[in-house]
């Protein structure tokens, strides 16, 4: 009778409190999810992962040419800026996951995207660069070291912080205050921040890219792995619409 009254109490509180949310990467579900300092209801409470880990990993589940079995199994993976969150899919289905930055300690290779010399030329399957550009010194040169380094047929996998609505990339190595790089590029450590030209800007090296965001999936999905904000952050250098870029280097 006493487990009879709980299992009904759980039930009520479920119809109450519905799980509107589940994140694709750890399971979590629930009514919302966390915020942070920017957006608000995007953050997953147990693994952490936000929009663009969400829809990348959506794209390996769902699109055809994306998919798991497709870049991911059995490939040489380099993962630079390693996050967790992923990390935990890609080590079980690489032929080899290889870890990399310039800055962290806990990584197999220190490298500097924009000079890897100790890479070999087309000996990799699949590079993951999430939010990592934006740090280069040189991002176009990082674009190209990342092209030499795929094995014809490889993909990269990145992200970058977009500013809504603004057309083209911006940068100024003049600037140098933390402070106001905060202020201009989102961060002290940014270098800049880019715009609707980064498509084009990875063409220009020589990448075929296919550009994936929430619109590519079907409205319920959407809402469910919350893959686009579901209340706009009001900040000047939010990010709102969200891009994957899987980028290809010609076979």
């Amino acid at each position: 009778m006493f487990v009879q009254r709980i299992t009904d109490k759980f039930r009520s509180l479920s119809r109450r409190f519905p799980r509107n949310v589940a994140c694709n990467i750890c399971g979590w579900s629930g009514r919302r999810f966390d915020s942070d300092a920017w957006h608000p209801y995007t953050v997953c409470w147990q693994c952490h992962s936000m929009v663009r880990h969400r829809l990348f990993v959506e794209a390996w589940n769902r699109i055809d040419g994306l998919r798991y079995q497709d870049i991911i199994d059995g490939k040489r993976i380099l993962h630079f800026a390693p996050e967790e969150q992923t990390t935990r899919l890609l080590k079980p289905r690489a032929r080899t996951y290889r870890t990399a930055d310039f800055m962290q300690e806990n990584v197999d290779e220190k490298l500097d995207l924009c000079n890897m010399p100790t890479v070999a030329s087309d000996s990799l399957d699949l590079l993951i660069v999430a939010d990592v550009l934006e740090h280069a010194p040189d991002h176009i040169q990082a674009m190209r070291e990342m092209l030499r380094i795929l094995a014809p047929g490889g993909r990269a996998v990145i992200t970058v912080p977009q500013k809504d609505n603004l057309e083209k990339t911006y940068s100024d190595p003049s600037i140098t205050d933390p402070k106001e790089r905060e202020r201009i590029f989102g961060q002290s450590d940014h270098l800049r921040i880019f715009g609707n030209d980064m498509k084009e800007l990875l063409e220009s090296v020589g990448f075929k890219v296919r550009v994936i965001s929430a619109d590519d999936f079907p409205p319920d999905i959407v809402k469910k792995h919350v893959l686009f904000p579901p209340v706009f952050s009001s900040h000047p250098l939010a990010t709102n619409h969200r891009r994957v870029y899987f980028a290809q280097k010609p076979s």
